[in-house]
């Protein structure tokens, strides 16, 4: 065959192989096509769902926190719930509408669990996890109009989306040291002459006062204190976890493992008269970088930024008070019914000296009573103020300029840093703990029930030992604050 013929033959072939492609084509970009249209519909599906996980999410941390064990924190839980979800958007653009039928309260975490409604949720002192579902949102929530899948089924054009989170509190930023509160009002007026406004009393307590937690008892002269057991929610039963292998971690870190210590009775363990924090004050001391027990490490319990001791029994312990060497705290006072001390008795009793409040004001000030906490927090007194609020007492001409608490020195007398290697990992305020304030008497054994009437905030002035914790009053914390670890459940 020639070369001309062989050159047209194969023109022929290609020519019929051209008509072959392009009828195969017609079908083929309707596949493109009609694949094209599902992977956008499905896309639009996967989006809208990944948005209701999250408003599911958010509603359920927000509610979580607030669970306090009372009526009045399922309100909050609620209203957490809405102002969460309402700050987000649902299809890139509209904002979210609640509804408190997508909320719903538990006992368990468990999704076949029992789950009441946000108007009825039974005894809340038995609730401690939230459930969001946007289901409860309503319908035109969740449906997603297709623009593909329509065509193929009319059941399929428009597709109803929900989603649900289940949260809860799964730790606490409290000490598992418990003393007694030395009244059982939360907040109380006192007031002093010569000082124009009364002075703010936290269930017994003053702010700016030292204290040895060690040494106090509202309702006899022997010394209150007690362990908490750290892993025992209100209202169960608890073996008392006297073994400092397993209550020292908890010390060290200032945490406990459960969602709450409000809303029923929790299980406490009376410590010792004699040695009554063991070796148990050394878990302690890691906020002022002593790391003396191979369970508590500076990555666990780092140690406080500021590590300086206000030791007012020693030589520039105390920098801002005159007398400059007095009484390690506030002295304390025992009658047949009380254990306390004389910044709390109503008149300093006679033979009361400078010397004898211990060190005031290293990180809290006293503050001026009002019938409920403003907005900006309590006001507080002035240094000027000493002389009416407590009697025969200290003055403080070294007190920091600006009114600035000696805690917060970056430099100078009133500032040592952590050694170097730690620096870098110490955290503000670590020497501020969070301890349970108990209704008493509390039976003296052990595994004994207690209710906790609020959280006191104590600043420590000086490392523990076996027999003292000694620790300035900060003034209270509300539970929802008490922001440790708020989880989601499968």
């Amino acid at each position: 065959m020639n070369p001309t013929a062989r050159s047209r033959k194969s023109f022929h072939h290609l020519k019929k192989q051209g008509g072959a492609f392009a009828f195969l084509s017609v079908p083929l970009m309707l596949v493109i096509l009609v694949l094209c249209g599902l992977a956008l519909d499905l896309g639009q599906l996967f989006n809208r769902k990944v948005e209701l996980h999250g408003i599911a999410k958010v509603a359920a941390l927000a509610a979580a926190r607030e669970l306090n064990g009372t009526a009045g924190g399922i309100g909050n839980a609620r209203n957490k719930a809405r102002e969460a979800a309402e700050k987000l958007i649902y299809q890139y653009r509209v904002p979210v509408s609640w509804n408190d039928a997508a909320i719903r309260f538990g006992s368990s975490p468990s999704r076949s669990g029992e789950w009441l409604p946000a108007s009825g949720p039974g005894d809340p002192a038995t609730v401690f996890y939230v459930k969001a579902d946007t289901a409860g949102l309503g319908a035109q929530t969740g449906q997603v109009s297709t623009f593909f899948m329509g065509a193929f089924s009319r059941s399929l054009g428009t597709v109803e989306l929900a989603d649900s989170a289940i949260a809860g509190r799964t730790a606490i930023n409290v000490l598992p040291i418990a003393v007694c509160a030395m009244s059982t009002v939360a907040a109380a007026p006192r007031t002093h002459a010569g000082v124009a406004a009364a002075e703010l009393v936290e269930f017994g307590f003053r702010r700016g006062v030292s204290y040895n937690l060690m040494q106090l008892n509202p309702v006899g002269p022997a010394p209150a204190r007690f362990l908490v057991n750290p892993t025992a929610r209100p209202g169960t039963q608890s073996v008392p976890p006297l073994d400092p292998s397993i209550i020292g971690p908890f010390v060290c870190a200032g945490t406990m493992w459960i969602p709450r210590l409000e809303g029923g009775p929790i299980r406490v363990s009376a410590l010792p008269a004699s040695s009554p924090l063991g070796s148990i004050h050394m878990f302690l001391n890691a906020r002022f970088d002593q790391f003396t027990s191979a369970m508590c490490s500076p990555n666990g319990g780092p140690p406080d930024y500021n590590v300086k001791a206000y030791a007012h029994d020693l030589k520039d312990g105390t920098p801002w008070m005159k007398p400059a060497i007095g009484n390690a705290s506030a002295l304390s006072v025992s009658s047949a019914t009380r254990l306390e001390t004389i910044a709390d008795l109503p008149q300093a009793p006679g033979g009361t000296t400078a010397e004898s409040y211990g060190p005031l004001w290293a990180y809290a000030k006293a503050a001026k009573y009002s019938s409920s906490e403003p907005a900006n927090g309590y006001d507080v007194f002035s240094t000027a103020d000493w002389p009416g609020l407590y009697k025969s007492g200290p003055t403080a001409p070294g007190y920091p300029s600006g009114g600035v608490a000696p805690y917060k020195a970056t430099m100078g007398l009133n500032y040592s840093p952590p050694r170097t290697e730690n620096v870098e990992i110490s955290s503000d305020q670590r020497r501020v703990l969070n301890v349970p304030l108990l209704s008493c008497p509390v039976g003296a054994g052990n595994n004994m029930q207690a209710q906790v009437l609020g959280i006191g905030r104590f600043f420590m002035t000086v490392p523990a030992s076996s027999e003292n914790l000694i620790a300035e009053f900060a003034g209270t914390i509300a539970p929802q604050l008490l922001t440790g670890r708020v989880e989601l459940f499968p």
